[in-house]
């Protein structure tokens, strides 16, 4: 279960990134039925730590305080082709050893690979920084597209917002989508986005402002147990049905079909969470369908069945 995380800064830190890991672990929700996360910020060398936006932290633990983590996260890190400390990357190898989790964010994936824990992994990074990633470290299967790696022992992520991404994701499998959901909400974010860095590299040919397709999304979202396809959703919009796929994949980053689809699967695990619903009512309610299709995208998603899912995160 996470309980423990802690930020591992460098000689300066990216004050936006570590901020995020401080929203998400470091503030107290347990007064709401959250989970409570033991949260810290470590250094090799505690003490006077700059931020990258012109002021500074004061960082009270060293490495010695990786030693009981569940998570160890590092806010970025420098991407220039500096070998970083022995005695961080043995921190990081020691937790990964004991079976903690290591997360990067943005340009933090340069250290984990200096580490050695992302060889032959699949990994995200700033697109900004992806091939330099992938010249340096050939070893590493780099994706510029994606918002976050999830990889087991080791989760990556894109730049900057990403965190908020890879974060809630964290907190998605280890307490389940309920638990994620408030604390979006309190956040004031999407639980999950959909898509990838790739709607973010280049500028749409027409400018899109992000909630053009806002109403239509919100309307889809109350009707998931409904048959909805693109000639549907392209009516609500008003527009043609190729308008309409295009304008969506420049909102959302995702198709229609996708997004439905994600969106079908987060309303099942919700109620698979907080409700007895049977398995079969559950896919009919979200829209997936029967108990043996919803049965097929949980093996692919969570690699768990249904019924069991419920039994690992109910009244988590």
């Amino acid at each position: 279960m996470l309980h423990d995380v802690v930020a591992l800064v460098g000689p300066e830190v990216a004050a936006f990134e570590l901020g995020v890991l401080s929203e998400v672990f470091g503030l107290d929700r347990t007064g709401e039925g959250l989970p409570g996360y033991d949260f810290a910020v470590a250094s090799a060398t505690p003490g006077r730590v700059p931020t990258s936006s012109g002021y500074a932290v004061h960082v009270d633990h060293g490495l010695d305080r990786l030693e009981r983590a569940d998570l160890v996260a590092v806010p970025a890190w420098t991407s220039a082709d500096v070998a970083p400390p022995p005695e961080v990357v043995d921190a990081l190898h020691r937790a990964v050893d004991r079976g903690a989790r290591v997360l990067s964010i943005c340009s933090g994936a340069f250290l984990l690979a200096a580490a050695g824990l992302l060889e032959g992994r699949r990994a995200a990074t700033h697109w900004k920084y992806a091939p330099l990633l992938a010249e340096r470290h050939p070893s590493v299967d780099v994706d510029p597209d994606v918002l976050y790696v999830d990889a087991g022992s080791v989760v990556t992520s894109a730049g900057t917002a990403a965190a908020i991404d890879a974060c809630l994701h964290l907190v998605r499998i280890e307490h389940g989508a309920a638990v994620a959901n408030a604390i979006a909400r309190r956040m004031v974010v999407a639980t999950h986005r959909h898509g990838g860095q790739a709607q973010f590299i280049e500028p749409p040919s027409a400018a899109v402002r992000a909630d053009d397709l806002a109403d239509v999304l919100e309307w889809a979202r109350r009707r998931l147990h409904e048959d909805l396809p693109v000639r549907r959703l392209a009516g609500q919009a008003l527009m043609s049905e190729r308008t309409f796929v295009r304008r969506f994949r420049e909102s959302t980053g995702a198709t229609p079909h996708r997004w439905l689809l994600e969106q079908r699967l987060a309303l099942a695990e919700e109620l698979l969470e907080t409700t007895d619903l049977p398995v079969g009512l559950v896919a009919e309610r979200s829209g997936i369908g029967s108990a043996d299709t919803l049965r097929h995208h949980f093996a692919r998603r969570r690699r768990l069945s249904p019924q069991a899912y419920r039994v690992s995160f109910r009244g988590r």
